[in-house]
């Protein structure tokens, strides 16, 4: 009889979380159980909770990978485009309302997110550091325990405006401008710079980035935990 393939702590992770981020997409976050990660994966039961305890262990590690992907999509196509980092961080930022539109079951991923305990901390100390090299020479005196108390509450909004699907009457045109102008009032950007930030971010087709984010993020998440 032939023996069990031994794979090390890595290899597995790497099954467990890209079985996971495929599941979380096709059939939403509440509806995927350890038991289907693990058949997915082809590991045992034991084995997922061994290295990764728990789902929203698992989550926590796929919302750090999604965000990297975001912030990498997003250099690529500014790339030579601005160097302004306020407007950098209004594509960012309206780039992950699009992809959260595209696709119930990534809306839902998203809010669970921003609402576990560990998941959420794992997007607040991610983001303050965005917040930091992107409003600091803006907020020269505030310090990092500072932005990170702000994004807390431009998490809230940010999870509000996720939530909440588009509609006839609450366009994606009206989120983009809502979501910017209650967001960059938290960092006391200019109404003017607010302007210039839902300008920018309209000459740009957010459907096709999104689907695109979202075609790349399965071979992105293999060289990044492969």
């Amino acid at each position: 009889m032939a023996r069990p393939l031994k794979r090390n702590k890595k290899d597995t992770k790497s099954l467990v979380l890209h079985s996971a981020s495929k599941l979380f997409i096709e059939r939403g976050y509440h509806n995927t159980r350890i038991k289907d990660i693990a058949s997915q994966a082809g590991v045992s039961y034991n084995e997922v909770f061994r290295i990764l305890e728990d789902k929203e262990t698992i989550l926590c590690e796929l919302v750090g990978l999604v965000l990297e992907c975001q912030f990498e999509t997003s250099k690529k196509i500014l790339k030579n485009v601005t160097e302004d980092k306020i407007l950098f961080y209004a594509f960012e930022t309206v780039l992950q309302l699009n992809i959260a539109e595209s696709k119930e079951h990534i809306r839902e991923m998203y809010s669970v997110s921003y609402s576990l305990m560990n998941s959420s901390k794992v997007i607040y100390k991610t983001i303050t550091s965005k917040l930091m090299d992107v409003f600091k020479s803006h907020l020269p005196h505030l310090e990092e325990k500072d932005f990170y108390e702000l994004e807390i509450a431009s998490a809230g909004i940010m999870r509000g405006y996720l939530t909440i699907p588009c509609d006839m009457y609450f366009t994606m045109d009206r989120k983009v401008r809502k979501f910017l102008e209650t967001t960059f009032k938290i960092y006391d950007v200019s109404k003017e710079k607010i302007e210039e930030a839902i300008e920018f971010v309209s000459k740009f087709n957010f459907n096709e980035i999104a689907i695109d984010v979202i075609n790349n993020l399965f071979e992105y998440l293999d060289n990044k935990i492969g």
